[in-house]
């Protein structure tokens, strides 16, 4: 694995010395994809569980509210999905800023599992939903999972953050 991980560094080494040329000062090149990627996770992430456990929660009761926190999930998520997805690049782009290791940590492993259900999720969402209900159980679950497998690759990214 490690031999794929030097390839896809010196992939991304001429890009990487690119940013490098720029001066951007260290400590944003460190700790800028945490500091993003956590607002991301944990605000986005957060408005998008709710507002979509509130859609699917809400049908038994209002249907006008649950259409509403509906519409409101499905416009957060698409964004949080651009955003966790651009931010992956990011990670492993500052990674081989730092001239460290880019496939041997339990954080790359766990952000790209993440980006897979979440990816998953969308699929389900765009093309399942119209198949039955059962896809609609599937989706919220799949995203739930993927929303704490998110603050778990969080604190791998810490641990990580500080250890280099």
């Amino acid at each position: 694995m490690s031999d794929l991980g030097a390839s896809l560094s010196d992939v991304l080494e001429p890009l990487a010395a690119w940013f490098r040329s720029l001066n951007v000062p260290a400590p944003i090149v460190h700790w800028g994809h945490p500091a993003m990627m956590g607002i991301v996770v944990l605000v986005m992430g957060s408005f998008a569980a709710v507002t979509g456990w509130q859609g699917r929660l809400l049908t038994a009761t209002d249907d006008a509210l649950a259409a509403e926190k509906r519409t409101a999930h499905k416009k957060i998520a698409a964004l949080m999905f651009l955003f966790i997805a651009l931010g992956y690049t990011g990670g492993v782009l500052s990674l081989v800023m730092q001239q460290q290791p880019i496939l041997q940590s339990s954080h790359f492993w766990t952000g790209s599992v993440a980006i897979a259900l979440l990816w998953i999720n969308s699929l389900i969402a765009a093309f399942g939903f119209s198949q039955g209900k059962g896809f609609r159980t599937v989706h919220a679950y799949v995203g739930s999972v993927a929303l704490a497998l998110l603050v778990i690759h969080g604190v791998f990214g810490l641990q990580l953050g500080l250890s280099i």
